[in-house]
């Protein structure tokens, strides 16, 4: 199988089902965000090892299934309206990803202040991720009603757990977070 197929070359692309639309048609840059986002938290995971994260094979669990959402995801978003839906997301997708943002979130200190993203580079990386899924529920906005509401708890309950998990991840490492005033 060839990976290229020349038919984008004049700028469009196709969605599920074969239309063919723009490559910076609103549906393409929202699920090529997700896309993006998907590569972030590949990139975080890359930095733990079980060596400096005892957990590491939790959290990889908990992120090959997200992964995978987000490839459900991409298909609502680039399946057009009025059309089945071949990966969709389930509201226990959503439920799933709060109870771990509950769980690592009661492990960590409070929040007094702002945090500026950085720490450990898997932590970093996270709130890279994180900021990567806010974009794509910008994107899946701008949608307007034809996006699955469910799409849009999806990404933004991804960031919050992002961002929980990048909170996680710099604590159990013992990277120090920055706030906007100093040390949290």
């Amino acid at each position: 199988m060839k990976i290229y197929t020349k038919t984008g070359d004049k700028g469009t692309t196709s969605l599920i089902y074969g239309k063919r639309v723009a490559k910076n048609d609103l549906r393409v840059e929202a699920y090529g965000t997700c896309d993006e986002t998907n590569s972030m938290i590949g990139l975080a995971l890359s930095y733990l090892n079980k060596e400096n994260f005892q957990g590491k094979e939790i959290i990889d669990n908990i992120y090959h299934k997200i992964q995978t959402n987000l490839f459900h995801v991409g298909a609502e978003l680039a399946t057009p309206k009025g059309k089945d839906v071949k990966w969709a997301l389930a509201s226990s997708d959503v439920e799933e990803m709060e109870t771990q943002i509950d769980e690592w979130n009661e492990a960590l200190p409070e929040l007094t202040n702002f945090i500026l993203p950085g720490g450990h580079p898997a932590g970093a990386a996270f709130h890279v991720a994180r900021t990567t899924a806010r974009r794509a529920e910008r994107c899946a906005v701008a949608l307007g009603e034809d996006v699955n509401p469910l799409v849009l708890a999806y990404l933004n309950r991804l960031s919050d757990l992002l961002f929980v998990t990048a909170r996680y991840v710099n604590d159990q490492l013992g990277a120090n977070e920055q706030t906007l005033h100093g040390k949290g």
